[in-house]
């Protein structure tokens, strides 16, 4: 294998995904028996060339927030009872105290899909 010079070896972390760079910084851990300390300062340099994508991809979690119930609450509730545990009673307090969190700390894409079966259903959602 050829010798890559910092600069390569630092063009080529700035291609990988957030994902790709925590799988690489654990596998480093693993092979060379080190903490993340010295890892982390090379990742950390490579989202900073990537610029607005990078600092999106930074954010896992989301919070799908129901700004209003629209026209046909009966459908949301429908909706909010389908995507969380409540009760009917509960998710009816919910879609009327909007606006409120229907699902906290969720990853992008279930995120995603409630927002996509809330707006099906009339709601107006925002994902923070």
């Amino acid at each position: 294998m050829a010798k890559l010079s910092t600069e390569e070896l630092l063009e080529a972390f700035s291609e990988l995904s957030l994902i790709e760079l925590s799988e690489f910084v654990k596998a480093f851990e693993e092979k060379f028996e080190v903490t993340a300390a010295a890892p982390v300062a090379v990742a950390g340099a490579a989202p900073a060339a990537g610029g607005e994508a990078a600092a999106e991809e930074e954010q896992t979690e989301f919070d799908v927030v129901l700004e209003s119930a629209g026209e046909k609450k009966i459908g949301v509730i429908k909706e909010v009872r389908a995507l969380t545990s409540l009760g009917l009673k509960e998710a009816k307090e919910l879609v009327d105290s909007a606006p409120k969190a229907v699902l906290e700390g969720v990853n992008k894409e279930t995120a995603d899909k409630a927002k996509e079966q809330l707006e099906g259903a009339g709601a107006s959602v925002t994902l923070k």
